[in-house]
């Protein structure tokens, strides 16, 4: 279920002192229903779909991925010039102590994103190219009824007007396509995953 920007800016979150200066994109109630503790193994499945590179669980979500990085191959988007560290600095140099020196959330192996850090209730990463600079948070929360629930916020810093209009044209594709199956390939690993650890 797709959520307002307050779901995400009323929590008291790490990362809106690190990135004050990003727009809240879009936030997502996850389909993950666990218990107060059960961040990790949210982070743990997310970074696994990660590394793994798994684009959605249709044949037109797969397309949709496919042509964004073949287009960003041919043009230019995703190369290292345009990467964290070249075009942009990492979002680590404005860490905390606290946050420096803690977790920094699990190997996204060959993917376009970086873990920033990780705690008990939180996790960031982030990623750059030529059109946007972006950070996916997780964050867990209550969920109304006594129970826990992942929620994911992505925020974006575009890179000038060329990456305000990239984000405009793909904003269809991501509401049609992408988020919904996303969000079902998230709900049906969750639950494998509870019922490989014998919950429900």
């Amino acid at each position: 279920m797709r959520l307002p920007r307050t779901a995400h800016t009323r929590h008291p979150w790490r990362i809106h002192e690190i990135a004050a200066d990003f727009t809240v994109e879009d936030v997502w109630a996850l389909p993950t229903p666990g218990g107060p503790d059960d961040l990790p193994e949210l982070v743990r499945q997310l970074a696994e779909g990660i590394r793994s590179g798994v684009n959605g669980d249709t044949p037109l979500t797969r397309l949709l991925f496919t042509v964004r990085w073949r287009l960003g191959a041919l043009l230019g988007w995703d190369g290292r010039a345009s990467g964290i560290g070249a075009r942009t600095t990492s979002l680590r140099e404005r860490l905390p102590a606290d946050l420096r020196e803690g977790p920094r959330g699990p190997d996204l192996g060959s993917s376009t994103f970086t873990s920033l850090y990780e705690t008990g209730d939180e996790w960031a990463a982030e990623m750059a190219n030529k059109t946007v600079h972006a950070v996916l948070h997780l964050g867990w929360v209550g969920d109304g009824s006594g129970g826990h629930r992942g929620q994911m916020a992505v925020l974006v810093k575009p890179n000038g007007p060329f990456g305000r209009l990239y984000m405009l044209a793909i904003k269809p594709f991501r509401y049609l396509g992408v988020y919904p199956a996303l969000m079902r390939t998230i709900g049906r690993t969750w639950q494998a995953n509870a019922a490989g650890r014998g919950l429900r």
